[in-house]
């Protein structure tokens, strides 16, 4: 019965994702209610997982965190195959970010690079839980 992962768990999730991705953190961590860092720690999930699929076996990807005062802002960009690789249709990563960023008030942008490969990159606004206070 571990909690749910978190903003604090994503550098470790990134780690466990290989040497061709790296993170970049800016700012410093807030305290959020756990379903922000949850929503946070699963789109980053997501999108490695997208890389990590999809992207092709050479492809790197960075991971960027912003934690603003108002805004966490999460970006994963990658080098990789971007608009040229075609879903296998079984898949609902996308889909299922964009519900779960909107239903937490923020904003999911998704789509290929012109430099080439994808980028997903979410906003996602501070809520503190009332309960941290």
């Amino acid at each position: 019965y571990a909690p749910s992962p978190g903003l604090a768990d994503i550098p470790e999730l990134v780690a466990k994702s290989g040497p061709r991705v790296q993170l970049q953190v800016h700012g410093q961590r807030p305290e959020v209610s756990q379903t922000i860092g949850l929503t946070a720690f699963r789109v980053v999930q997501e999108a490695l997982t997208n890389v990590l699929k999809h992207a092709g076996p050479t492809a790197h990807a960075t991971v960027d965190v912003d934690y603003g005062p108002r805004l966490i802002t999460l970006r994963v960009d990658d080098d990789g195959y971007g608009d040229a690789v075609k879903g296998d249709g079984m898949g609902h990563g996308l889909q299922g970010m964009r519900e779960r960023v909107s239903s937490m008030g923020g904003v999911l942008t998704v789509g290929p690079r012109e430099e080439g490969g994808f980028s997903v990159a979410v906003s996602l606004p501070v809520v503190t839980d009332s309960r941290l206070r």
